[in-house]
């Protein structure tokens, strides 16, 4: 009897190696693969980990043959949901050290997504950890890391801290809201946490008749993130007035101020106002993440014809070049990539700032500081006495401003500045409103770009679809015939189910041509500038906006929500 098993057990064909089934399926070559190993033999690791570092395969690739080669499910963390009772069988630590999410529980199994499903010991870690059978699946790594930040949510943790809380919390000395370790400095630290996790440029803090309700801007909108007491809201506001130095007994005026603080190593600053309402004061958190690298001008989003021109205009030695738009419509983003394609070596780049929301090296900026009588036309006059090539003025917002910078256009400097205006031509007429001469800005302003932030269309979960017939109308307003497709985004756990993913920018690029610059020394009025702008080549923000459309970028109810309220 065992001899016989023996024999069958000869016969049996022994499982392919890995590097063998590649082989087999012409992913990658004998070659390739004898410089993997020998990549492994000196320095250890996974053959299939190699093979990706050395660009010679994908993930995905690799993920379908080793789930073939060990007859284990791939599962898609993009399109699965994983379980909140899974998760909190297995701690966040665990998970991010194995690389593995717990998915579902399923027949009093816990069904877990790892990397490296042959781990054993791991394994075998996670079964004494949920005390219940386990069955394991293959996931992605760069997936499960995905999943991982998705999913491990500071959600029970901050109301952990909640639970903490006393009661009259708001009777809380300075000294006790102060200290660190309180569980609302943690509550804190926790909601900032999560926001730069889910990719958040604001937290709202807004007391209700009923509740502190928490709300986060991610990709422009806002969000409900989480629901509080409201015995929370008094020393949370406290929290922040005491991080951002404001005055903690002042509870009627605006406040505002800063701070910082780290999270996984990266630097993060915050940026703080406070604000009475009926049921208390409100604080809105702006973060600025100096980990993330600043946009080039080519990340942006500008045409490539448009793109080419803006660039050749930076190159320009004196003049004016002005970004216009709403707040939040990502200025001076596009002002920061402008100064960051210049040569930091050969000019004198010089800035004034309110504030300076991040720092450039070999690049002078200043701050405005009113306390101090550091204003944006002071701190400009005060720039023009240090030899400076190029200036960027945070904003124009006055006629001391506008003057002042007319003035260092006119003596030989290349001005860069933002201005509150819908569109390009409405930057000409905001200037004579803060009663700058036409004949100066005709003389000094070279170029206007206007814009607005649109929202991504997730490219893990972009579908085509047929629009209504407003949707349709609204394209075809602009562009004429239909494209083939329209997509947009069905939601996934990528996008957190928003079918937007990231944002890009829709530009409308006037430039200063001498018959503009006639029609605006007579006086002519916007509609006159206008019809000659574009009939000089120049886009309009709905028209680049609906060319994303087209190009399956963004949507054009996303577009419509943006630009459409322009006449």
């Amino acid at each position: 009897m065992d001899k016989g098993k023996t024999r069958a057990q000869s016969e049996k064909p022994s499982k392919k190696s890995l590097g063998e089934m590649l082989i087999e399926e012409k992913i990658i070559t004998s070659q390739q693969l004898e410089s993997a190993l020998a990549i492994q033999r000196q320095k250890g690791g996974r053959l299939n980990d190699i093979l990706v570092q050395q660009g010679v395969v994908k993930p995905e690739e690799i993920a379908v043959i080793i789930s073939i080669q060990l007859n284990l499910p791939l599962i898609d963390l993009k399109r699965h949901t994983v379980q909140p009772g899974a998760l909190r069988l297995i701690p966040e630590e665990l998970a991010r050290k194995h690389m593995l999410i717990p998915l579902d529980i399923i027949n009093n199994a816990l069904i877990v997504v790892m990397s490296d499903p042959e781990d054993i010991r791991t394994i075998e870690d996670i079964k004494v950890q949920a005390k219940m059978r386990v069955e394991v699946a293959l996931g992605i790594r760069s997936d499960i890391e995905r999943a991982i930040n998705i999913y491990y949510r500071s959600s029970s943790a901050i109301e952990k801290q909640v639970s903490k809380m006393e009661p009259k919390a708001e009777k809380r000395s300075k000294e006790t809201v102060v200290t660190a370790s309180t569980p609302i400095a943690d509550m804190l630290g926790l909601l900032v946490e999560q926001a730069v996790k889910d990719r958040a440029s604001d937290i709202h803090i807004e007391p209700q008749e009923d509740r502190l309700r928490i709300r986060y801007r991610i990709d422009g909108i806002l969000h409900d993130i989480f629901s509080f007491p409201l015995n929370v809201h008094s020393p949370l506001v406290s929290r922040v007035k005491i991080l951002s130095e404001m005055d903690i007994s002042e509870q009627r005026r605006p406040q505002d101020g800063q701070f910082s603080v780290k999270i996984d190593n990266n630097e993060i600053d915050i940026r703080t106002a406070t604000m009475e309402t009926p049921y208390g004061e409100r604080v809105s958190l702006r973060i600025l993440d100096k980990s993330l690298a600043l946009y080039t001008l080519a990340e942006l989003g500008f045409l490539p014809d448009v793109l080419k021109k803006y660039q050749k205009m930076l190159k320009s030695p004196l003049g004016m070049i002005l970004a216009g738009g709403p707040t939040g419509s990502g200025k001076t983003t596009t002002l920061y990539a402008s100064i960051n394609e210049l040569d930091k070596n050969e000019l004198n780049i010089m800035t004034i700032e309110d504030p300076i929301e991040y720092n450039f090296t070999n690049i002078n900026q200043t701050q405005v500081n009113v306390k101090a009588g550091i204003t944006f036309g002071g701190g400009l006059r005060a720039i023009m006495r240090h030899d400076p090539d190029v200036i960027l003025v945070g904003e124009i917002r006055d006629k001391d401003t506008v003057d002042t910078a007319i003035q260092a256009a006119l003596t030989g400097h290349l001005v860069l500045s933002s201005i509150h205006a819908n569109d390009a031509i409405g930057v000409l007429f905001r200037l004579m409103d803060l009663e700058a001469d036409p004949a100066s800005i005709s003389t000094t302003l070279i170029g206007i770009l206007s814009q607005r932030m649109v929202r991504r269309i997730c490219t893990n979960c972009r579908a085509p679809y047929t629009p209504n017939e407003e949707e349709l109308a609204a394209y075809s307003l602009e562009m004429g015939d239909a494209p083939a497709k329209f997509y947009r985004g069905t939601g996934c756990n990528l996008c957190a189910d928003t079918g937007y993913r990231g944002r890009v920018g829709i530009f409308e690029f006037l430039v200063m041509t001498e018959p503009i610059r006639k029609l605006l020394r007579n006086h002519a009025g916007a509609n006159d500038i206008k019809q000659l702008a574009v009939a000089e080549g120049m886009i309009t923000m709905r028209r680049d906006g609906m060319q994303k459309v087209r190009d399956g970028i963004t949507t054009v109810r996303e577009v419509m929500r943006s630009v459409f309220s322009i006449s």
